[in-house]
């Protein structure tokens, strides 16, 4: 688990969440994934189950229930971000072919709030409310304030095998960063230098949000 906060079985469970906000699992997998003892595992997702948080596929696989629909409804509203932030990415994605992504700050994680899928087959799938570790990746150095000379930061093989990426910062009207704007995809179609097809097009997408905001 990698946000601890002292309430233990929040922890667990949250972790159990963003596993499976991944793929749907079975038990075992869920166990493997979240490093939980199986009883714990079965116990935690059985309740989360009852909650609407999780439901069972036709597999018998656990997956993201119908009240996080809800809720996430209530959340975009209350945070609109991800809406606002929508016609400037859907470009992004139809100019470059790629996947574009959004991601937001959590602590010592970023959470993507909005994800666009490439048309090709073969594309890198980001699940719009995963989270990842801000040291891995692009968009977490663009969170963490790191900008290299042309505003854009890149990324190779940081968190997956084969995936690149380059990011660019969402700057609010007090020099803050807000969120920051991603394309990312296999490195045979973006190579090891995807800054230099996309950098100065994901700056763009970048700024044309925080225009909105």
């Amino acid at each position: 688990m990698d946000i601890v906060t002292g309430v233990g079985v929040l922890d667990k469970a949250a972790a159990i969440l963003r596993a499976v906000a991944e793929r749907p699992l079975s038990l075992q997998s869920m166990q493997v994934a979240t490093d939980l003892p199986r009883a714990t595992a079965h116990r935690l997702a059985v309740a989360l189950e009852a909650h609407g948080l999780l439901r069972r596929d036709d597999d018998g696989r656990f997956d993201l229930g119908p009240e996080l629909a809800a809720l996430g409804r209530v959340a975009s509203e209350r945070f609109p971000l991800a809406g606002l932030a929508l016609p400037a990415l859907e470009a992004l994605r139809d100019d470059t072919g790629e996947s574009a992504q959004l991601f937001v700050r959590e602590g010592t994680h970023r959470r993507c709030v909005l994800s666009l899928q490439s048309p090709h087959a073969l594309r890198w799938i980001v699940p719009e409310g995963v989270l990842f570790p801000l040291e891995l990746g692009s968009a977490g150095r663009v969170l963490t304030g790191e900008s290299g000379p042309a505003g854009w930061v890149q990324s190779v093989e940081e968190r997956e095998p084969g995936v690149t990426s380059v990011s660019a910062p969402v700057i609010g009207a007090a020099g803050e960063i807000l969120a920051a704007v991603s394309v990312s995809g296999p490195i045979d179609r973006l190579t090891r230098e995807p800054g230099e097809q996309y950098g100065a097009r994901v700056v763009q997408a970048a700024t044309q949000v925080a225009s909105v905001l």
